[in-house]
């Protein structure tokens, strides 16, 4: 889950406590190499076992939740998408005094897109609208009711004091350069546009680059599913501001058939969770604050 909110401390974890939670509860697997996998993530640590494999691990309380989300959704979601999704192969329990439960999933091989650095932009937005719209398209027999609300599936308006909180903060970190002034504008006119009226749609809710891998320059997969649910559809419109340059984000626009209010919400969306990410994470986490300033930087550009 990449929010931008203020988290506790994370848990301490290493290989070797890795390895021991492992070898305790996958004695099938014992033996085989554990070694940690950079991620800018905040909520979750992740460690190649062997060549095929992942361990997903909560560092924070908050990625419990995550976990369950995925064990529970992916299973019924996966045959429904068009991209490799993450693959539970085991569930793992509190052990060893980690006190959260685990998973280890299918390796998926990819790499992480860059905004800046894209081959085939045009392909990929339209890699990305087809995950989008099959994610939308997604029904469950019986399962709709019980479906999770998306971690940002809500009300625009219930996300108005943490952004214009972001934006006072901004506005007393004048190295940053951001004209706080014309994005508040944009925010209000994303609070301004007509609310969702149609039923909840299936989002992943999380678009975000760290959370997308590609091969060639195309979209192979999609991962970390722990703030999925049913919301707002403009809550995955992420990647038109946090990826994809101008022209590819008309391509994805079309290619989604998104309305005027829907790209606006959309955009105020995206820019809020920049907003809040870029004074947390500026100076712990370079990956979450260059994706927050690129947010900015496309959001003024397309306003302009």
């Amino acid at each position: 889950m990449s929010s931008g909110q203020t988290h506790r401390d994370p848990y301490a974890l290493d290989d070797r406590l890795v390895r021991r939670l492992v070898e305790g509860r996958f004695p099938q697997w014992a033996g085989l190499p554990v070694r940690r996998h950079p991620s800018g993530g905040t909520v979750n640590a992740m460690y190649r076992l062997g060549e095929d494999m992942v361990v997903r691990l909560p560092l924070v309380r908050g990625g419990v939740a995550d976990v369950v989300t995925e064990r529970e959704w992916l299973p019924r979601l996966s045959p429904l998408l068009p991209t490799a999704v993450p693959e539970v192969l085991g569930e793992g329990a509190p052990a060893e005094g980690y006190p959260w439960p685990w998973s280890v999933y299918r390796w998926l091989p990819g790499e992480i897109p860059e905004a800046g650095g894209l081959t085939d932009p045009v392909s990929l937005a339209r890699d990305l609208a087809g995950f989008v719209t099959a994610m939308r398209s997604v029904t469950l027999p019986d399962a709709l009711p019980d479906a999770p609300a998306a971690y940002r599936g809500g009300p625009l308006a219930t996300l108005d004091a943490s952004t214009r909180a972001a934006l006072d903060e901004l506005r007393g970190l004048p190295e940053e350069d951001v004209d706080c002034d014309a994005l508040t504008e944009v925010w209000q006119d994303a609070l301004h546009a007509p609310a969702w009226d149609g039923p909840p749609r299936w989002l992943h809710a999380d678009l975000m680059p760290g959370n997308l891998l590609v091969t060639g320059g195309r979209l192979s997969g999609v991962i970390d599913f722990g703030c999925m649910g049913v919301g707002d559809p403009a809550c995955d419109l992420f990647p038109a501001w946090n990826l994809l340059p101008s022209g590819a984000r008309e391509v994805f626009r079309q290619a989604l058939g998104v309305d005027a209010a829907t790209w606006r919400r959309g955009r105020g969306r995206t820019l809020s969770q920049a907003l809040i990410a870029l004074p947390y994470h500026r100076g712990t986490n370079p990956a979450m604050a260059g994706n927050a300033r690129h947010v900015i930087r496309a959001v003024l550009e397309e306003r302009s």
